[in-house]
């Protein structure tokens, strides 16, 4: 039973994946976040463009 006990404190894998997890999550914020303001933009620039072209009476 000892045995076991310091094999499983020893391992480190369950933790590398909680890690890679907590990265994996971050760099998606960070790609959300990047595409809404993006779109915002991208949005906003478009309504300009249509007001400028517009047919004006």
């Amino acid at each position: 039973m000892k045995n076991v006990f310091a094999r499983f404190v020893k391992d480190e894998s369950g933790a590398t994946a909680i890690e890679y997890g907590l990265i994996a999550a971050g760099i998606a914020v960070v790609i959300i976040l990047a595409v809404q303001l993006v779109g915002s933009n991208l949005t906003l620039t478009f309504d300009r463009i249509a007001q400028e072209i517009a047919p004006k009476s």
